[in-house]
């Protein structure tokens, strides 16, 4: 929804950046070079997307430095795309509904519900839950008892927040994702039949991490699963029983960390990436997508493929690999050649 409208001036300079042209302009949103209209921001970091100015309706445009502009104001920015990023919050803030339990809401007695929370229509809070203040529960979540979630949280639909699980503040977790279910642990007994090991741990969210849609993080068999703070789980995330996810990490969607594996600060798995059990992934590392690593990743390295390789050597490989057919047939026939040559040595 709209929050205000702004002068391009005004804008700039919440930004902490210069500005050129008409400061007066006024901005009433934000939008794509092609779907802008009159009173509407864009921003252009490539030449591609500046090369689309001149037939966009738009009102004014974030510009790198150096980049020459002069039919609408321009904002100057080193990272054009990080300012539209925050010039947005001037103009859209997502929903949240008003203070207040909805009647329909079933809260335990001995649960705690903090100040400008909501609790939204047959939402479940448990017995010893606690929920922060102006935190916010959408309709048929769940918080089973002894949960404790901290301030300024969102809790969309249908997620479920399990027993004893800590979420700190300004956590987001969306619809159908579950923290807190048990860890996948099996041993086999006498007679080869799984006998379940006991999941008797807890998961901690630390501050200002956002869990995507039915994503699940498992509580550890013992100890703790911990996601650290401003990590960033896409949908569909696994992270499994007694895992560590580093501060500032991403894990894009379909990515799976096995049991007691380490993810560090900054790492960044991308799409249906599959960590195996007991890994360190290093600061840093950039693990490129559907890799299926088997082995320490060293911080700040890049790896692709399954088993994963240095991304170097990875391509290397796939260069290779469209030739490999023809290189056999080679192969062969100077094999033949050889043999043929040997006999009549």
């Amino acid at each position: 929804m709209a929050a205000m409208n702004i002068t391009v001036r005004e804008l700039a300079e919440r930004l902490g950046c210069s500005w050129e042209g008409d400061g007066s302009v006024e901005i009433r949103g934000v939008a794509s070079i092609e779907s802008a209209g009159p009173g509407d921001l864009v921003f252009a970091d490539k030449p591609k997307f500046i090369a689309k100015l001149g037939s966009s309706s738009a009102a004014a445009v974030i510009l790198p430095p150096g980049e020459k502009w002069e039919r609408i104001p321009v904002i100057r920015a080193a990272l054009p795309q990080l300012a539209f990023v925050r010039a947005t919050a001037f103009f859209f803030q997502a929903y949240r509904p008003e203070p207040g339990v909805h009647p329909s809401a079933v809260i335990a007695p001995s649960a705690r519900i903090g100040a400008g929370a909501a609790i939204g229509a047959f939402c479940v809070v448990g017995e010893g839950a606690e929920i922060g203040d102006g935190t916010v529960l959408f309709p048929l979540a769940v918080v089973y008892p002894r949960a404790k979630i901290g301030a300024d949280c969102v809790i969309h639909s249908h997620a479920s927040i399990r027993e004893g699980v800590r979420l700190g503040n300004r956590v987001i977790i969306h619809n159908g994702s579950v923290i807190g279910a048990d860890g996948f642990g099996y041993l086999r007994d006498e007679a080869g039949a799984p006998v379940k090991i006991p999941q008797k741990g807890t998961v901690i969210i630390e501050d200002d991490v956002e869990v995507g849609p039915n994503s699940a993080v498992d509580r550890a068999a013992l100890g703790e699963t911990v996601i650290r703070k401003g990590a960033k789980l896409d949908a569909l995330v696994m992270v499994a029983h007694n895992c560590e996810i580093g501060e500032g990490a991403i894990l894009m969607a379909q990515a799976g960390v096995a049991g007691s594996s380490k993810v560090g600060p900054n790492a960044f798995l991308c799409g249906q990436v599959g960590i195996a059990d007991h890994l360190d992934i290093g600061e840093g590392a950039i693990i490129a997508a559907k890799s299926g690593v088997t082995g320490n990743v060293k911080p700040g390295e890049m790896v692709s493929g399954s088993p994963h390789l240095d991304i170097r050597d990875w391509r290397k490989f796939w260069a290779t690999a469209p030739r490999l057919h023809e290189m056999v047939k080679e192969l062969r026939r100077l094999q033949a050649r050889v043999e043929e040559l040997e006999k009549k040595s």
